[in-house]
Formats: structure tokens, C-alpha cells, sequence
């Protein structure tokens, strides 16, 4: 696939030190770095190598990248070694997708107090599902679930939710034997959703009450004790949104669906359409219209597109994919192998281990750079460093 004709990276190149002295003051610093590394992304300004063609002797010169975790170029392979790791995890049973979904006024809070309702997020969407699960009423059996977090929507707003990817069913309480879920219907999603929407505000007045929350601009009365009382009460009455999908089709489909999903950003860099004086122009998928009348066009200016971008801006050090249950760190090698035992089903292997047991002769390494003239492997003739000018071009 060749490069897209607009990326992320130029409309922050171009638009970005004008917005950033604008908006002098009132952007974090999380925000700052984003910025900086996406506008410098694969550009001399990281350094770089250049390359030779082991066939037909073609020079290339390979910039260096920014490695965010938000930058739409730098995911691709960080996702393929994630997926590596997971395919060995996969077990031989039907697969669900659950997700939870904030309603839009604790999203609004929940930007202000990202890392604390985040991890509510995550830890209470986790807990819901183990509880039913655990359940004799519904299924009975202890299960794993992968949880992702997004935070935005089609349109680059702010919509906090998490994707959770479950097997359908779980080890018995005794470990003794595998339940299985009824074919094509994993648990209650009315059951799940009230669960969820009690559990979540129980933690949330205890934060508040902790005094771990904080409110700005139109939600700065919240901090008093009262008012946060009374805008919590309606929460309790509207439904929350928590929808499971029908199973997926096999393993692989999970593969792929993860390699979709997990290390997603808030837009990629193919549904950007056009950069010109009326603004940024880019497709977007409106989820309230029916069939093909989703499939939208939207047109901002490029200062509102990077507000909404940086919207979506994690704290330092938070993770965006958490295991919990059976497929928890700490338990998983010996939760899989007991459910394998169970379900007499081997280990998938990894590809890392194939390579290694069968021979790098029968599994040779592909090489790091390919050309793109003869696709012979391209071999790294000189390395410059940030701020290093090749000595002579290629």
C-alpha cells in the first residue's frame, strides 16, 4: 500500500505552530508532545538511515519514527507483535464482542479526571462481566476478557467506551470442568447494563466524596457535595449503553478484528479526503443513520481538528489494554492450559517459536527493508542521528 496523499502529520506541520501559539496556556503538556512527535515523525528531524538495494542498487533514504502511541503512522507494527503474543492465547470456542459505553455527561467529567475514570471504566466493566458470568443463575464459570479502550467517536468526539473481546464460557468454579456458553448468546446485556450503571456511580460518588475528582468551566459546580448529589440522580434512571455482537467466526476472525481495534487511533491516515482552505475533509460513519446513509463526508477547519484530535490524548503511563479473569498476567499461562486440558485442544504455536524449533533455514527471517523497485532486501550503508546531515545524498 503506498503512502496516503494526506497524512495527520501534514496538517499539523502546516497548522499546528499557529494553534499552538493560540492556544498558548491551555494545552498539557501530554498534548505538547503528541503534537511534536507527530509533526516530526518520519522526518530527518529524528534522524535516519539510508538504505541500499542488495538487486538493482537503488539508495533510499529511511527516516526514523516517533514511536507514539497516538500517531497513526507508528501502530501497524507495534500491533503485529501484539497480535503475535495473543494468538497463542486463543482457544478453540466461540468468541463475543461486549461492549460499555459512558452516556455523555459523565463523559464530559470523565475527560476532565482521565486516568481515574478511565480505570473505572475498565475495572468495572471487567467486574460485571465476571460477576454475571460467575453466576450460577447465568453461566456459573469464571471467564477472561480483553478490554480496549476508545475514546472517541466517528467524528473525533469525545466517547469513552471499551471493547471487550470474551470467550464464550469459562472453567467451572472447581476448575474441574468447561462451561460453555449457549451457541450465539453470551450473557444478559439488560443484565450487564444495570449492573454496570449501579456499580459505576457507586464508585463515582466515592471518589467524589474522596475528593479525587476535579471539575472545570461549566462543571466546576459539581465539586460541592449537593449539586453532585442532584446531578448524579437522573443518571440513575436512563438506560447505559452495553451491547454484545453476535459471535465471531473463529479464531481468526478475532485475529483480525483485534489487529482492527487495538491499537487504533482516533482517525487513520486513509479516511483524511482533503486539506484546503475550507478545512480538513474526512469520512466518518454516523452509527444513528441506516444502511448505506452512514458512510458520511465531514468538513472542519484544521484548528478544530486538532482540538478533537488531542481530545483523545492518554495520561502518561496509562494502558489502554488490560486482561482481566482468566487471561488476567499473573494467571493466564496456567488458566489457558487448564482450559485447553479441558477442551482437549492444543496450544496454538507462536510464530516466534516456530522459527526457533524449526530452523531459521526453513523459517528464514524476512528481511527488516524490502525495495520497492525489485523487492531484493535493502542492507543500511550509513546511520544519521536528530539533527545530522547525510553526508552526501544518495
Amino acid at each position: 500500500m503506498g503512502r496516503p496523499s494526506l497524512e495527520v502529520a501534514d496538517i499539523f506541520r502546516q497548522h499546528a505552530p499557529a494553534w499552538r501559539a493560540e492556544q498558548r496556556g491551555h494545552l498539557s503538556l501530554a498534548q505538547l508532545k503528541v503534537m511534536s512527535a507527530i509533526e516530526q515523525c518520519r522526518s530527518a528531524a529524528l534522524g535516519g538511515h539510508v538504505l541500499r538495494c542488495e538487486g538493482c542498487g537503488t539508495d533510499q533514504i529511511a527516516y526514523n519514527s516517533c514511536r507514539n502511541r497516538h500517531c497513526p503512522k507508528c501502530q501497524s507494527t507495534a500491533a503485529q507483535r501484539w497480535l503475535e503474543a495473543r494468538q497463542a492465547d486463543l482457544l478453540p470456542v466461540e468468541y463475543y464482542h461486549v461492549v460499555f459505553t459512558l452516556p455523555a455527561p459523565i463523559a464530559d467529567i470523565a475527560y476532565q479526571n482521565k486516568a481515574a475514570l478511565y480505570g473505572l471504566l475498565f475495572d468495572l466493566a471487567a467486574e460485571v462481566l465476571l460477576t454475571i458470568a460467575g453466576d450460577p443463575k447465568h453461566l456459573g464459570a469464571r471467564i477472561g476478557a480483553t478490554l480496549a479502550l476508545h475514546t472517541w467517536g466517528s467524528a473525533l468526539t469525545h466517547h469513552p467506551h471499551v471493547h471487550g473481546i470474551v470467550p464464550g464460557g469459562g472453567l467451572a468454579q472447581d476448575a474441574t470442568r468447561w462451561v460453555a456458553c449457549r451457541p450465539g448468546f453470551f450473557l444478559p446485556v439488560r443484565v450487564l447494563s444495570r449492573l454496570f450503571r449501579r456499580r459505576f456511580l457507586e464508585e463515582l460518588q466515592r471518589l467524589h466524596a474522596g475528593g479525587q475528582l476535579r471539575f472545570f468551566g461549566e462543571q466546576a459546580h459539581l465539586a460541592d457535595a449537593q449539586a453532585f448529589k442532584i446531578w448524579l440522580a437522573p443518571l440513575r434512571k436512563i438506560e447505559w449503553v452495553v451491547y454484545a455482537k453476535r459471535p465471531f467466526a473463529g479464531p481468526q476472525a478475532v485475529l483480525a478484528y483485534l489487529s482492527r481495534y487495538t491499537h487504533r487511533v482516533a482517525i487513520s491516515n486513509s479516511r483524511l479526503l482533503a486539506l484546503d482552505e475550507r478545512g480538513v475533509t474526512f469520512r466518518w460513519k454516523d452509527y444513528r443513520a441506516k444502511g448505506n446513509t452512514r458512510h458520511k463526508v465531514m468538513t472542519i477547519s484544521a484548528h478544530e481538528f486538532m482540538r478533537r484530535f488531542l481530545l483523545h490524548v492518554l495520561p502518561k503511563g496509562f494502558h489502554r489494554i488490560r486482561h482481566y479473569g482468566l487471561l488476567a498476567n499473573g494467571a493466564r499461562t496456567a488458566s489457558l492450559a487448564t482450559a485447553r486440558e479441558l477442551l482437549h485442544a492444543t496450544p496454538a504455536p507462536s510464530t516466534c517459536t516456530d522459527r526457533v524449533e524449526l530452523g531459521a533455514e526453513m523459517h528464514p527471517e524476512r528481511p527488516t527493508f524490502i525495495c520497492r523497485h525489485c523487492g531484493h532486501a535493502m542492507t543500511i550503508v550509513q546511520v544519521f542521528i536528530r539533527g545530522q546531515a547525510i553526508r552526501a545524498p544518495p
